[in-house]
Order: structure tokens, then sequence, then C-alpha cells
């Protein structure tokens, strides 16, 4: 495969790769929806983590800006061939499982920690008017996933590059990092608590945390992990949102008495 990928011009690579951001954000986001919206509910299994209605128009919003994204995202995919091509990066054609295993649990710390600071970043006064976009989303869905800014998405989208230069990785460990990278973002803005019986330090809590950050707007700047977060302190407490949620709540109630 990765004699395949080396072999394909500037305009195939770049062809690939809006076929393949488009196709796994469609699939990934659809995919989530269904579970959250009709499979979980009915086998009674988790729970809605934000009661609130999404905002008029946000599903169109979501698909747009998204669209925008995954056009970042695939053409974008010249930078990583144009390294190997230039041979500033180079693939390991003989990697075994076990290294292809942990370079891709490299990659997911890797990816954590290239999102905190990215995202730190978009929550400082220079830059976080492109981060606001993404922002909009309040109530997220997994179609929130890719709703970025084009700023934001290059800023997000590099995260493969560095790695890439400091050591020669197999292509199937490069190509998991959208994959997992994907999964994880759909997972954190389902607005769904999958697992309500673990604490919410857990890994498994990520959708709770990540459901926190939009209602609060600010901390809970991790990816899947909390390490980043606790190491700088910028982790919000478990029920960060409740005068959010609760002021929304006391509305809704004065509304059915009207």
């Amino acid at each position: 495969m990765a004699h395949v990928f080396l072999s394909l011009s500037a305009w195939q690579v770049m062809a690939v790769g809006l076929l393949f951001f488009g196709g796994i954000y469609l699939l990934f986001g659809a995919a989530t929806w269904l579970l959250t919206h009709r499979i979980l509910p009915a086998l009674g299994v988790g729970a809605v983590l934000d009661p609130r209605p999404l905002a008029p128009g946000q599903l169109r919003r979501e698909l747009a800006q998204s669209g925008i994204s995954v056009l970042i995202f695939g053409l974008g995919m010249i930078f990583p061939w144009g390294l190997l091509q230039l041979g500033w990066a180079r693939l390991d054609p003989d990697a075994g499982a076990g290294q292809i295993v942990l370079e891709i649990l490299a990659l997911v710390a890797w990816n954590d920690v290239h999102f905190w600071i990215n995202h730190r970043l978009l929550h400082t006064r220079l830059l976080r008017r492109f981060h606001l976009p993404h922002h909009r989303s309040v109530v997220t869905t997994p179609f929130s996933t890719y709703s970025f800014h084009p700023i934001e998405a290059l800023m997000l989208g590099n995260v493969i590059l560095l790695p890439m230069m400091l050591h020669d990785f197999s292509f199937w460990s490069l190509f998991s990092v959208p994959l997992f990278s994907l999964f994880f973002n759909c997972v954190g803005h389902a607005n769904y608590d999958f697992f309500p019986r673990v604490s919410y330090a857990h890994w498994f809590a990520a959708s709770r945390r990540h459901h926190l950050h939009h209602a609060c707007y600010r901390g809970n700047y991790g990816f899947q992990f909390t390490f980043m977060d606790r190491l700088f302190r910028t982790r919000l407490q478990a029920d960060a949102a409740a005068p959010q949620l609760g002021a929304a709540r006391q509305r809704d109630a004065l509304g059915g008495r009207a």
C-alpha cells in the first residue's frame, strides 16, 4: 500500500484525500447519530448529556463548515506525500505488527498533546475568532466534529507532519491517525454519555468532558485523555455546566406554564 501511495501523482493524492476524508466524516457521523438517537436509547443504554434543542439550522451549518474542512484535509494530503517525495520523511515497509501497535499508541498520545496545544491557542485572544465558528454548536452533534473555521482546520490537520520527520512510520500507523481521531471526535461531540457508570476522569468519559467544554466554553481542552488538562490545571469540574443546564430547565418550566 505504501508503494501505491508513493506512485500516485499530486492530483491523484488530493482526489483520494477528498474521497477519504469526506467518506469517513459522513460514515462516522451518520453511524454515531444513528447509535445515539435510535439504537442506544431504544436499548436503554447511556443518556443524553445536554437536553437543550439544537440551534435553528445547526446541522446545515455544521455540514457546510465541515465540507470546507474536508476540502482542506483532503487537499492537505499533498503535504505528507510531499515529505515522502522529497525524502524528508520515509515509510518503514518492514514494520511488524508489534511495531505498528506501538507506533499507533505513540501517535494516539501525540494526537492528544497536539490537540491540547492547538486547542488552547485557539482559546487565546489572538486566535479565538477562528474557534468561535466551532463553538456555535453549544449542544454538539457528531457532525460538529469537522465544523471548523479554515484556520482551525489547518492547525489541527497537520498532526502527522512532525512525527513523520522524526521517525520512519509504517503506512498503516499513519493511516490510523485520521480514523481514530475522527472516531474519538465523534464520540466527544455525540452529546451522549455512553458509559454513565464510569468516573468523570475515566478515558471512556470523554464525551462528558467535551460536552462541558462546549457548554462552558473554557476548560477541558484535551482530546480523549485527561493528562494534558491535569498537567496544566485546565480540567473542569464534573458539575461545571450545572448553572447553564439548570437555567435552561427553569426556562422550559416557565414556558410550559405560560
